[in-house]
């Protein structure tokens, strides 16, 4: 298991086409257009993650980068993918799908609790333990940490294997379908919070 670093791009031929690849983002907080993306996490579920950082003034334009994530032909695997597609879409100007949300997916087949952080599934469905104490440093720094470094790859590590739990048990229940609509909407939904909706349900009756 390693852990490679890259400043601004993703080098080519990391991942090999078609293969699906876990995703997540590091931002300098949790309002999108405020906050800017610092680092995009990436894992093929082989056993090595990818870290790609962009400095302050960045133009993001990263081309191999934009056409992984771009790839309509590689699923994109997200714990709460809202967040992480809209960061992308802002910063990126790309639609990281097709979407495998592990959150959502948690949320329709973990009914009988209301706890679906990553550290909660990971920690259940695969009975190892992950450390959040990273979560709330400051990404934006001119150098991340052995521990950040460590903090960001561990939210890409474990996303495949979560997502064959998690399929076994939405097809148990009946949920694939659902789910599969539900991951189908989700670029859309960020692209709501985007556009000024992002507390506001525009399906409600009032």
């Amino acid at each position: 298991m390693t852990v490679h670093f890259h400043e601004e791009d993703l080098p080519a031929g990391v991942f090999a086409p078609g293969a699906s690849i876990a995703v997540d983002t590091e931002t300098m907080g949790l309002v999108t257009p405020r906050d800017r993306l610092c680092v995009v996490q990436l894992s093929d579920g082989g056993g090595d993650e990818h870290l790609v950082r962009f400095n302050p003034g960045s133009d993001y334009a990263a081309p191999e980068l934009r056409r992984v994530l771009g790839d309509p032909s590689r699923l994109k695997l997200y714990h709460f993918a809202r967040f992480d597609l809209a960061a992308i879409r802002h910063y990126l100007g790309t639609v990281a799908a097709p979407v495998y949300c592990t959150k959502t997916a948690s949320r329709l087949v973990r009914t009988y609790t209301d706890r679906h952080g990553l550290k909660e599934l990971v920690r259940e469905l695969l009975q190892q333990d992950i450390s959040k104490q990273q979560q709330s440093s400051d990404w934006g720094g001119p150098e991340l940490s052995e521990a950040q470094r460590d903090y960001a790859a561990s939210d890409v590590r474990f996303l495949h294997r979560l997502k064959e739990e998690l399929d076994r048990r939405l097809a148990r229940e009946g949920r694939t379908a659902l789910a599969q609509a539900c991951f189908d909407f989700l670029p859309a939904r960020a692209d709501l919070d985007l556009a000024g909706w992002p507390e506001v349900d525009i399906f409600a009756h009032v």
